[in-house]
């Protein structure tokens, strides 16, 4: 009964705040739930699994991520399941179960935030803190209806967060509120309110959205209009990105030369080998981080997911180099478009969520199109923001916006502005 009440979303709750202040704090009377990857002192980090659980004590320190919520206010109301590992965008979990996804109940959450998505999606508290390394934050933000932020790599502390692939490791957060999602990044990224910026350009990915199973008039059209509305239709641009990739990254050829076991037909070979690339380099340095653990203790873990481990302990460094190349060049490209104030518009993910049900055999190619998506930011280190979009028939669908490396408070501040218009015009 208290699975179905909390939507499953919860590993354990609790109430954890500060001392009252006397003043106000920017997030005084905001409660938040932390994924099973933040340590918080006195509980055990659980990373998805009962045997990492079992073979781990209780943190000794809090996260500072998580700390800085607290101090500036909000109230931790408990831990939320995720993927084992955070080793799966599907959000199932064999041993603690699948949380709920309060949107469409047949549907997978998303993963590998996936309770912490669900906690918001269900109004059990108002924002959440989840990781995101490949896609854990933008893709359960996209399947259950919610606002979801990936910062610019770097931009806040990863420190007491177990390590899925350090490199691209991210610590993000939903909302349903843009404003409090902006509240939320002025605590986490440090940042002073700052007046929002009108954009320069906002640059339609077109090939991107050709990938899209949602038809462009509930996604493409909705997004011009409100551009057009609110900035003017000099703002809209248009690009081929996978062309723009394939010109300017030049590295990601040894990937295409290779062949690429997750091609699709209809993805540019230049974002699908940017896939490649990315998923690569995450599996070397889990291998890195995790390959004793996981060799000494042979966890038990669910399908699909056991596969995907260990597929990667086996992994080796060829080609590694080229992996950093790829992601040099593309954030060089990348901030050569952009500009100090352009965006790039995007499908969050390119269909509806799957089945909960699916089978998660084929769960890869399910999302080899979702990653050649996914992989822009993560590659480049860029923020990115999920902005949901209604449903379409009866799932919840979204878009994202991407700005460049460091530009979180602009992005912060656009979400805040364009969302109304857009759900006006959806």
């Amino acid at each position: 009964m208290v699975k179905r009440l909390d939507y499953g979303a919860f590993m354990e709750k609790f109430s954890l705040q500060l001392s009252p202040s006397q003043h106000q704090l920017p997030l005084s009377g905001l409660t938040f739930a932390v994924k099973d990857i933040f340590d918080i002192e006195g509980y055990v980090t659980g990373f998805g699994n009962p045997d990492w659980a079992r073979t781990h004590s209780a943190a000794t320190s809090t996260a500072p991520a998580v700390m800085g919520l607290l101090t500036a206010g909000a109230t931790c109301l408990g831990k939320t399941v995720m993927d084992e590992m955070a080793y799966c965008m599907y959000g199932v979990n064999k041993h603690y179960g699948t949380p709920t996804n309060p949107c469409a109940p047949d549907r997978v959450p998303g993963g590998s935030s996936s309770g912490s998505a669900v906690a918001v999606a269900a109004k059990l508290v108002d924002f959440s803190l989840g990781t995101d390394t490949g896609a854990s934050v933008r893709v359960p933000a996209s399947y259950c209806g919610i606002l979801g932020f990936r910062p610019s790599l770097g931009a806040v502390s990863t420190v007491g967060v177990l390590p899925m692939s350090q490199s691209y490791d991210t610590v993000g957060w939903f909302a349903r509120d843009p404003m409090i999602l902006n509240r939320i990044g002025r605590v986490l990224l440090h940042l002073p309110d700052v007046d929002p910026i009108k954009p320069s350009q906002i640059i339609i990915a077109e090939d991107c959205f050709r990938l899209s199973t949602i038809p462009s008039d509930r996604t493409v059209q909705v997004l011009v209009k409100s551009i057009e509305k609110l900035f003017g239709a000099q703002c809209v641009k248009h690009a081929i990105l996978g062309d723009l990739v394939k010109d300017k990254v030049p590295s990601l050829q040894h990937f295409m030369d290779k062949g690429n076991e997750d091609q699709v037909d209809d993805i540019p070979p230049s974002l699908a080998a940017l896939s490649s690339a990315m998923r690569l380099l995450q599996r070397y340095e889990f291998k890195n981080y995790h390959a004793k653990w996981v060799t000494k203790v042979n966890p038990d873990f669910g399908p699909g997911i056991s596969e995907r481990i260990w597929d990667a302990i086996k992994a080796t460094g060829e080609n590694i180099d080229f992996c950093h190349s790829v992601r040099t060049e593309l954030r060089a490209a990348l901030t050569a478009l952009l500009g100090d104030h352009g965006v790039l518009a995007l499908p969050t993910t390119p269909g509806e969520p799957p089945k909960v049900q699916a089978n998660p055999a084929t769960s890869d190619i399910f999302f080899s199109r979702p990653f050649s998506l996914l992989s822009v930011a993560g590659s480049s280190g860029f923020c990115q923001v999920s902005i949901p979009l209604g449903r379409y028939d009866n799932v919840p669908l979204a878009i994202s916006l991407v700005a460049k490396h460091g530009s979180d408070a602009f992005l912060l501040n656009l979400v805040e502005t364009l969302y109304d218009t857009l759900q006006e015009t959806i």
